[in-house]
């Protein structure tokens, strides 16, 4: 098969889909691989490391959505890629539909495949490869809140540790999933006085054994979490509902509960976001503010470290792209469930229901 590697235009979008490894094991089973000029330069790859394990460099996206059978990359594709796509071709990258109803309408009218990593889900409902970018994006939300914490940056001029005499500032985390635990155990270990809250009972006793002693869970409901926002000073939101769109658990009145410089960081706003005030910002222009309190709500969080995230992306998506290479995307996901559910859109039809119902579409699941 031949697969194309193109270099994400998104902004400040420095993840690449491969690393040079990755190619490798592609090319050990026979696949051609074609990797667009400098696609993997800013995640520490030159086109020379690609070469020297048989990757073929191509100098443009266009001709690497042309020759490609099948597309890996990292984020879903923007606007000036939609006339790329091409009907059968398979692309497997993140896709994230329930929140972005061009880039659906698009998908559906180009006759691709579109299997989607946040969907792809094994029996015990985990998803393998949301975990590593979750995992990322956790630590650095709480990072970045810390750094937007600061006076000169909007904030309350909190140190998230505090010092000796002075405490530690207040850290509310919604979701106890692997994101929040993520963000959970890095404010812990800056110092914060952490909570996290959770709807699921069983989880919220495993983190409350797992996590360090000054992480609290609090079980998730509207009376909860108004009743901390008062004195909060970072909230991590961290909700996820799987292919759909996340729920506001902090509506715009409740804005008016928290403290001018409240630092919130919507981790969940590649899936429409945890706070009804958040909208997608970049890392360009990262922060807003309203009502005194102020938002980061970057959709590509990771991209800011991309060599991590890169090869940590790589290590979970590299044994189901291999799959879809060497069988095929049908026999790949009918010997596979977990491929299976990562199918969003397939050939001009919606083959996910929550991104069916979001858009009052047909749901038109794949008998393979």
């Amino acid at each position: 098969m031949k697969i194309g590697i193109p270099k994400e235009i998104k902004d400040n979008e420095n993840r690449v889909g491969m690393t040079p490894s990755g190619v490798a094991e592609f090319i050990k089973h026979g696949h051609r691989v074609y990797v667009q000029h400098t696609a993997g330069e800013n995640s520490g790859f030159s086109d020379a490391s690609y070469q020297a394990v048989g990757a073929e460099i191509l100098p443009s996206i266009e001709d690497v959505y042309k020759t490609a059978d099948m597309i890996v990359k990292v984020k879903e594709p923007i606007e000036p890629e939609y006339p790329l796509v091409r009907e059968d071709q398979l692309l497997f990258t993140y896709f994230h539909f329930a929140c972005d109803k061009p880039l659906t309408e698009a998908m559906i009218k180009s006759g691709a495949v579109c299997l989607a990593y946040e969907t792809v889900q094994k029996p015990d409902r985990s998803l393998p490869l949301l975990v590593p970018m979750s995992e990322v994006a956790g630590r650095m939300g709480v990072m970045n809140g810390a750094y937007y914490l600061q006076k000169t940056k909007g904030g309350k001029g909190k140190l998230v540790s505090g010092v000796p005499g002075v405490l530690p500032a207040k850290v509310l985390v919604l979701g106890g999933g692997t994101v929040g635990e993520a963000a959970a155990r890095m404010a812990a270990g800056m110092g914060a006085d952490v909570t996290i809250a959770d709807i699921s009972l069983p989880r919220l006793r495993q983190l409350g054994m797992e996590l360090p002693v000054n992480v609290h869970t609090m079980f998730s409901t509207e009376h909860n979490i108004r009743q901390q926002l008062h004195d909060v000073d970072i909230v991590i939101g961290s909700v996820l509902i799987p292919g759909g769109k996340t729920p506001h658990l902090i509506t715009r009145d409740m804005l008016k509960l928290m403290e001018p410089g409240t630092v919130l960081v919507d981790v969940a706003i590649d899936q429409g976001g945890c706070f009804e005030t958040s909208h997608p910002t970049t890392h360009t222009d990262p922060v807003y503010v309203i009502d005194g309190i102020v938002h980061y709500a970057v959709a590509n969080i990771p991209g800011a470290v991309p060599h991590t995230s890169t090869n940590a992306l790589t290590n979970a998506t590299l044994h189901y792209a291999l799959a879809l290479a060497d069988k095929g995307w049908k026999q790949a996901c009918k010997e596979d469930q977990s491929l299976y559910r990562g199918l969003n859109i397939v050939n001009g039809k919606v083959t996910f229901k929550a991104v069916a119902d979001v858009y009052g579409l047909e749901y038109e699941p794949i008998a393979l």
